[in-house]
Parts: C-alpha cells; structure tokens; sequence
C-alpha cells in the first residue's frame, strides 16, 4: 500500500473511534439531562463511526487470525501499562492534576488486568475453542473479570452489583 493512503487511513481509523468515544459519553450526558432522543441519535451516530473505524482498519489489514490478534492486543495492553500510563501518571503529580492522575493510575491497573487476560488465551487458544464465558466490567475502572461480578472490585472498590455483565460497546 502507498505510504500516504497507509497514514491517512491511520489518521481516519483514529479520528473516527475517538468520534466513537465522545458521542458515547455525550450520550451518557444527554441521557442525564433528560434527552432520550438525541441520548438515542448519538449512539446511532457513534455506531456509524464504528463502522468506519472497522472498515479503515480492516482495509489496513489490521485483522489477523485470533493468535495474531491475541498477540497485537497484548503488546498494546503491555505498552500502555509499563509506558504510557507510568509516564502520565507521573506528568499528571508533577503538574498537581489529582484528577488525571487518579484517571491514569486506574486505567494502567486495568491494562495490567486485559494483558493477563490476553496471554493467558493466547496461551491456551487450542482449549478454548469453541468454549463461551461471561466477561464482567466494572464501569468505574475497566476492570474486567471471567465468570461472574466480583464482589468488590480490586481496583476501585466499585461495589459488584455496578458491574455490566458481557458488555457491548
């Protein structure tokens, strides 16, 4: 592939799933302030977003086989965990933001979490073939757990019954 269509489909790719993101949380918003409708309109449009977002990856040949999935999913999960977040965990105290920094620190908790959920599949993919489970997310943090709701979270002490059993995003 050209190298200029390569990083303009990089840039769409990241434009379009932060696009994602924001018209979920505006959702959210507009969800508290009592307007369902538009709530509904920007997880309409937010799904759009998605489906671009998909496409542009996909046309970047970014989808492998489950292994290699496993296996990029845990180098970006490692990444973030021992680089990114200890970087702006410590940017945040410097600059006295307690709030990023609480954001930051349990985020990175977090990721330390999906990548021992990563390697451990990626170890075991032959047994797990064909096998189910129910996946548990605690919405304060992004912890995420197999089989049922924690009672407590062990990252931010969210009680369990916050917990969103197999969410969809």
């Amino acid at each position: 592939m050209h190298e200029r269509t390569m990083k303009d489909l990089q840039e769409a790719f990241a434009g379009e799933s932060m696009a994602n993101r924001k018209y979920l949380a505006f959702a959210d918003q507009a969800d508290k302030e009592g307007y369902p409708g538009v709530a509904k309109m920007f997880r309409a449009i937010a799904s759009a977003e998605t489906v671009h977002a998909t496409a542009h990856f996909r046309t970047m040949d970014g989808v492998g086989d489950t292994a290699s999935n496993l296996k990029a999913a845990l180098d970006g999960e490692t990444y973030e965990f021992s680089t990114m977040y200890p970087g702006f965990i410590k940017d945040a105290e410097a600059e006295g933001h307690a709030a990023a920094k609480r954001s930051f620190h349990l985020a990175n908790e977090a990721e330390k979490v999906h990548g021992g959920l990563y390697k451990k599949a990626l170890e075991g993919l032959a047994a797990l073939k064909g096998k189910d489970a129910d996946w548990y997310l605690c919405p304060i943090c992004g912890f995420v757990h197999e089989g049922s709701a924690p009672d407590v979270c062990p990252i931010c002490k969210a009680k369990g019954s916050v917990f969103v059993k197999n969410p969809a995003c």
